[in-house]
């Protein structure tokens, strides 16, 4: 696995750029510098049980360039719901073996006891936007091709174990923050369209600050290949929100967002689209964009925490 962190010293004036946006520069010689912060929480840094909470990490090769980061809690005794989780960064930065993600998912698999799968999807600019997608669907039926224990998952070798012995498969939730979210939604696209392996089932989506955007020139540049302003990746349209292939959906916004627009439409849209599923919405009052994953203390951030826990173990709300 790549833990390395390297930091690259860029060394231009202002006359260099070429193009601004809001993660990063593109240059005039064709160089793209990303400016996300080097601080310590977006780091990565190898896997290492929780001591604190007992869940079990580690890291697994899903193919020869893509690997994730799964999570166990302790002494499970049955069979558990599974998260796959995609994490934010505009497609362009953070990482799943990242200090701030593997905390983020450890407090997930703690106080939810589920296990959840963190995909390191391959980012922009070193690979256009499309993969980053086509990485998190290829995890997806990584995990559902567990349903058969018998079979090597793509010919790579035995299924991983903690998947094989201890997930539910019938109760697969896929999620994400930010650009994660936006991933989630284009797998429960493909869902839609391609099915899973075996009796393999996603029971729900959760959408934490999503990313989504009608005219979105930053997207559109990282993906070359994209269909336009209507991209649907960008713009859900009402047959994929009306017929995805999930019982329930969570989507949280916070008040102080500027995408929290985004969020509260993507709930209307799918309340009229005539999907059969349930729907959940919760707001993160005074809070901005992503702040759960760096003030993970914060009241809010655990109210999102325990808000996840009874959407995926289907509470009560009192």
């Amino acid at each position: 696995m790549d833990y390395s962190n390297e930091v690259i010293a860029w060394d231009y004036t202002e006359k260099d750029i070429a193009r601004k946006f809001p993660f990063f520069n593109v240059l005039k010689d064709g160089r793209v510098h990303v400016l996300a912060s080097q601080g310590s929480e977006n780091l990565k840094v190898p896997p290492s049980d929780d001591h604190v909470t007992g869940v079990r990490i580690k890291d697994v090769k899903i193919s020869s360039n893509l690997a994730a980061r799964v999570f166990l809690p302790p002494s499970p005794s049955r069979k558990l719901p599974l998260l796959l989780y995609a994490h934010g960064g505009g497609f362009c930065m953070y990482s799943a073996f990242s200090a701030r993600y593997t905390r983020l998912l450890t407090s997930y698999v703690a106080q939810s006891n589920i296990i959840a799968v963190s995909v390191e999807y391959r980012l922009f600019p070193d690979h256009p936007i499309s993969v980053c997608y086509d990485d998190s669907w290829t995890t997806l039926l990584w995990i559902a091709s567990h349903y058969d224990p018998l079979s090597d998952v793509f010919n790579q070798g035995p299924c991983e174990p903690w998947i094989r012995d201890y997930a539910d498969l019938k109760r697969i939730f896929v999620g994400g923050n930010s650009a994660g979210a936006n991933i989630s939604h284009t797998l429960m696209t493909n869902v839609r369209k391609f099915g899973l392996p075996g009796d393999a089932k996603v029971e729900g989506m959760i959408l934490v600050h999503p990313y989504f955007a009608e005219n979105d020139k930053l997207w559109m540049y990282m993906c070359p290949t994209n269909e336009g302003p209507r991209d649907p990746r960008m713009k859900p349209v009402l047959e994929d929100m009306a017929e995805l292939r999930c019982d329930r959906v969570l989507v949280v916004v916070a008040e102080k967002d500027a995408l929290k627009n985004v969020g509260v439409k993507y709930v209307e849209e799918l309340k009229k689209s005539g999907w059969k599923g349930k729907v959940e919405f919760l707001e993160n009052r005074g809070r901005v964009h992503g702040f759960h994953t760096s003030n993970f203390k914060d009241s809010e951030a655990l109210v999102i925490d325990q808000r996840i826990r009874s959407f995926i173990l289907d509470e009560k709300l009192e």
